[in-house]
């Protein structure tokens, strides 16, 4: 009879299963065929919760033609993704996002080390239909429509008729396609062709989505809606892991971040942790007096510290840029109005 009990230790990986059952000397059950010892974390009541992404030393070496080692792509990766966490993979050409994807995805097989992806080895059959992937380069067939071409991943997933019209529908809607739901997709632009590509990566609603640079060709009230997104599928539960080069996006809405070098894992952890500067305090004051800065000034000095820089507030471009779209869309409502 096997004992359950509560399982949580905690560390910057995830709950740390291995520790607890060998201090509790509870069995473990091997899943998978291989076993993933450390796979599962458990939660403060008992029950055990599967992590959405883990890997363990995880390596990728290419080889030439000769069978030589050509390439260290990635090295020792150890990562744990949490369910319902958006985690943001990060890192300069050539350090092994495109390659820890690739492994995860199930299309590449490692060198050495172990993957999972819902509890399963990467690459299992079963798994895949829980998950979804928008490509870095939307390969679609450029002769379908919108429509069509989510028709045709909806019946790759089985899904039934009746449902897939009704989430084809809501997709199209979602990804500001209705007026082009019809057009071939040769005559997309970029923009819209990431768009038809991220309503194709969520027509089975994924559990755990993988998201390459779904930014890119996008105009800023596309990308704001596309963050909107990611943000409502956190809410969701749902658990997307994002690649990009666009820093500010995924500042905006990762909840932890890893940054690959060379294939080595530099950084880990929290945004606003690794991000906040603990040597420094920032404050800011709505409506001060004129002497404000003097007197701050005198403070700060009298504490023995020093006054490094007193501005007022910057706003983003981004938020510069919608704001202006938006103030000229309320002026045609207007107008409209008046007409």
């Amino acid at each position: 009879m096997l004992e359950r009990r509560p399982l949580c230790s905690y560390n910057d990986t995830g709950y740390d299963v291995v520790a607890a059952v060998q201090s509790a000397r509870v069995p473990l059950f091997s899943v998978g065929g291989g076993g993933f010892a450390g796979r599962l974390f458990g939660s403060c009541d008992g029950a055990a919760v599967v992590n959405a992404i883990e890997t363990k030393d995880l390596s990728k070496i290419y080889k030439d033609f000769w069978g030589r080692p050509r390439v260290k792509a990635l090295n020792s990766l150890n990562l744990t993704v949490r369910q319902g966490e958006v985690f943001g993979l990060l890192g300069p050409n050539g350090s092994g996002k495109t390659t820890t994807t690739k492994l995860l995805l199930g299309l590449i097989f490692p060198t050495s080390g172990q993957a999972y992806v819902l509890g399963k080895p990467a690459g299992d059959v079963a798994t895949k239909a829980r998950i979804g992937f928008l490509p870095e380069e939307s390969y679609l067939y450029r002769f379908l429509n919108a429509e069509e071409t989510l028709d045709f991943y909806g019946r790759l997933f089985k899904i039934p008729k009746k449902k897939r019209r009704e989430k084809i529908d809501q997709l199209i809607e979602m990804v500001g396609l209705t007026d082009a739901r019809k057009r071939p997709l040769k005559e997309y632009s970029k923009g819209m062709t990431r768009r038809i590509g991220l309503a194709q990566a969520l027509i089975n609603d994924p559990d755990v989505i993988f998201l390459d640079e779904p930014t890119s060709g996008l105009d800023p009230i596309g990308t704001r809606e596309v963050k909107n997104l990611i943000i409502d599928l956190r809410k969701k539960g749902k658990t997307v892991l994002l690649c990009s080069h666009l820093l500010a996006d995924v500042e905006e809405v990762c909840d932890r971040i890893a940054l690959l070098v060379n294939g080595h894992l530099r950084k880990l952890g929290e945004v606003k942790e690794l991000l906040s500067d603990k040597d420094a305090l920032q404050f800011t004051v709505k409506k001060p007096p004129s002497d404000a800065r003097r007197r701050i000034e005198k403070l700060v000095a009298e504490m023995g510290a020093s006054l490094e820089s007193v501005q007022n507030p910057v706003e983003t471009l981004e938020e510069l840029f919608l704001e202006v779209v938006r103030r000229e869309q309320e002026r045609k409502s207007q107008a409209k109005t008046k007409l």
